[in-house]
């Protein structure tokens, strides 16, 4: 386990299995194409099925309201725990546009994320967002999370898995 200057603690473990008392919100990155069946999100439904069917319904019905980039759901999964699913990565590959990673969506979505969590009295836990499938940079992200979530008294742990 190690603490940064700015408080942001890293632990090895499941992000799946937040290690903290209290209430607690696990965050991570969806894409804007309704696709989920890769990465971090395998690790979600094999836990709750919640989060994943409350996703599909958000972009089916996406025409009549607020799923886009920059966007957050909070699903219930257990009376103290919730899921934040943030659209935050366009599409789902690397292409001429770049990564699927959009940095100004990631910050929108922290920025809601940090509102929910001090309404729950939260803490908020995540692999590192962003870097996996959404193609990211863990430089560009970490002060995202330092600024809208840190900064406005959000208590945050990533994961590493070992």
């Amino acid at each position: 386990m190690s603490d940064t200057p700015t408080g942001l603690r890293f632990v090895r473990g499941d992000a799946t299995n937040p290690q903290a008392s209290g209430p607690k919100v696990i965050a991570h990155v969806c894409n804007n194409r309704g696709g989920w069946g890769k990465g971090f999100v395998l690790a979600l439904s094999r836990h709750w099925p919640e989060p994943e069917r409350d996703y599909r319904a958000w972009y089916r019905g996406r025409s009549g309201n607020d799923f886009a980039l920059g966007a957050v759901r909070m699903v219930r999964v257990r009376p103290d725990l919730h899921v934040a699913n943030m659209v935050a990565q366009h599409g789902v590959r690397h292409g001429s546009g770049g990564p699927p990673i959009r940095y100004e969506a990631l910050a929108d979505c922290l920025g809601l994320l940090a509102g929910h969590a001090l309404e729950l009295g939260a803490t908020v836990h995540m692999p590192r967002i962003g870097c996996g499938l959404a193609g990211g940079k863990w430089n560009r992200v970490q002060p995202l999370i330092e600024e809208h979530l840190l900064d406005r008294g959000v208590r945050v742990t990533v994961y590493d898995v070992d």
